[in-house]
C-alpha cells in the first residue's frame, strides 16, 4: 500500500538501517510485530536481490542492446533534451492542465466572481433606473467610470495566482518539457471562459440594475467593453509577473499603472485639458480606460438619448451634443473601433508577456554570470590587499644601527 517511488527509495536507502538500529531497543519496537518485509532484510541484501533480478530480466536486455546500437554510431550527436510532445499537444494539455488549475483554486476566479457580483449588485442599487433626468447625465459618466475604471482594478487580486504559474512554468520550462508560445497560448485560452462568465453575469446584472442604453446591441458592447478592459488587466498582470516574482510589488506595481491609467482616461480630466504632450499624446492613448471609457461606453449609452434640461421649458438635450461639448468626445468614430483597440491591447499585452519570458530566459543568466564575475574580481582584489598589507617578515630588511656621535652619553 506504498507509492512505489517511495518503496523502492526505502529500499536502497541506507539510512533506514540506521533508524531500525535506533529503534530496535525501544519498547515499541519490543512489543510491536511488524509485517513488512523490509523490516527484516539490510539495504545491502535488498540493493543485491535488485541488481540479480534485473540482470535476468527482459529490462536489462532491452537496455543492452540499445547501448550496443549506440555504441556502433560513430560521430554522432544525440538529442538529450525538449519534449517530444508537438505544439498542438502542448499547448492542448497545458490548456487543459491550468483550467483544471484555475477551476479548483477557489481564489483565482471564484472569489473575484463573487466580489464582482457584489460590487455590481451594489452599483445597481445606488444608480438603480438612472433615467434621463438632467442629473443622470453625470450620474451615467461617473458609474461607467466606476465599473471601467475601480471594477477592472480589482483583476490585479489574480496576481499571486499568476506569480505561482509562473514559478511553475520556468522549473518545466528548465527542463525542456514545453516552450513559451505553448505556455501563452494555453494561459489565455484557459482563463478564457472564467473571465467571460465574470464580465457576463457582473455586466448583466449591473445593465439591467442601473437600466443603461436600451437595445441588445448595446448591452453586448457594453459585455464585451468589460471582458476586453478585464483581459487587458490580466495581461498587463501577466506581463508583470514574468519579470517581478514577488507578488507584493507586483501588486504595488500594477496598482500605480492602472492608477495614472485612470487619471488620464478622460474622466477625472477632460481631455482637452490634459497636459500636452506627455500625458495627452502618448499617455491617454495608451491607456486603455480611454478606449473603453471615454471612446467606448459614452459613446454606446448617450447616442441616441434625448435628456431633460435644467429647465422644463428648455429644449430637451440629445446625447451627442452632451458627447461633444460636456465629455469632449469625437462622435465621428465609431465604438466598434474602439472596441477593436482594446482587444488589439490585449494581443499586444499578451505579446509582451511572451517577450519579456523570452528576454528574461536570455538576460537574467548573463546578469548572473556578470554579477558573479564581478564578485570573484571584487575578492581577488581584496586578496591581493590583504597580501600587501600584512607582508611575510622574510621581505623586511632591518636597517643597520645610526652611528653616534664620539662625545654621545
Amino acid at each position: 500500500m506504498r507509492n512505489p517511488s517511495d518503496h523502492f527509495l526505502r529500499c536502497i536507502n541506507a539510512d533506514f538501517d540506521k533508524v531500525k538500529a535506533t529503534l530496535k531497543g525501544s519498547m515499541k519496537m519490543r512489543f510491536e510485530r511488524s509485517d513488512d518485509p523490509l523490516e527484516h532484510i539490510t539495504t545491502s541484501d535488498a540493493i543485491r536481490r535488485l541488481f540479480s533480478y534485473y540482470q535476468h530480466s527482459q529490462h536489462y536486455l532491452t537496455a543492452r542492446q540499445k547501448v550496443d546500437e549506440m555504441a556502433r554510431v560513430k560521430g554522432t550527436v544525440l538529442d538529450a533534451g525538449g519534449s517530444q510532445a508537438s505544439f498542438g499537444m502542448q499547448a492542448c494539455t497545458l490548456t487543459k492542465r491550468s483550467f483544471v488549475n484555475m477551476s479548483r483554486d477557489f481564489g483565482y476566479y471564484w472569489l473575484r466572481l463573487v466580489i464582482y457580483i457584489v460590487v455590481t449588485v451594489c452599483i445597481g442599487s445606488i444608480y438603480l433606473n438612472v433615467g434621463t433626468k438632467y442629473n443622470s447625465i453625470l450620474a451615467r459618466g461617473a458609474c461607467a467610470s466606476f465599473i471601467f475604471g475601480f471594477v477592472t482594478f480589482m483583476s490585479i487580486g489574480g496576481f499571486p495566482s499568476f506569480v505561482e504559474d509562473m514559478k511553475v512554468f520556468q522549473r518545466e520550462r528548465l527542463n525542456g518539457h514545453y516552450g513559451v508560445l505553448a505556455f501563452v497560448i494555453s494561459n489565455t485560452l484557459s482563463a478564457m471562459p472564467f473571465l467571460i462568465l465574470i464580465t457576463f453575469l457582473s455586466g448583466t446584472l449591473c445593465y439591467f440594475m442601473v437600466r443603461l442604453h436600451p437595445g441588445f446591441m448595446h448591452y453586448v458592447f457594453f459585455v464585451l467593453c468589460l471582458y476586453a478592459s478585464v483581459t487587458v488587466v490580466e495581461s498587463l498582470m501577466m506581463a508583470i509577473a514574468s519579470i517581478i516574482p514577488n507578488f507584493l510589488m507586483g501588486i504595488i506595481i500594477g496598482a500605480g499603472i492602472q492608477g495614472i491609467f485612470m487619471l488620464v482616461s478622460g474622466y477625472f480630466r477632460l481631455p482637452h485639458d490634459i497636459p500636452k504632450p506627455f500625458w495627452r499624446y502618448p499617455m491617454s492613448y495608451i491607456s486603455f480606460h480611454y478606449w473603453a471609457l471615454q471612446q467606448g461606453q459614452y459613446q454606446n449609452d448617450l447616442v441616441g438619448l434625448v435628456f431633460d434640461n435644467q429647465d422644463e421649458e428648455l429644449p430637451k438635450i440629445p446625447g451627442e451634443y452632451i458627447l461633444e461639448n460636456v465629455f469632449q468626445i469625437d462622435v465621428s468614430r465609431s465604438k466598434w473601433l474602439d472596441l477593436s483597440v482594446l482587444f488589439g491591447m490585449i494581443v499586444i499585452y499578451r505579446l509582451l508577456f511572451f517577450a519579456m519570458i523570452k528576454v528574461s530566459e536570455d538576460v537574467t543568466p548573463w546578469v548572473r554570470g556578470y554579477i558573479a564575475r564581478r564578485r570573484v574580481q571584487h575578492k581577488r582584489r581584496e586578496a591581493e590587499l590583504a597580501m600587501i598589507r600584512t607582508p611575510s617578515l622574510r621581505g623586511y630588511v632591518v636597517d643597520a644601527a645610526p652611528e653616534l656621535p664620539a662625545d654621545h652619553p
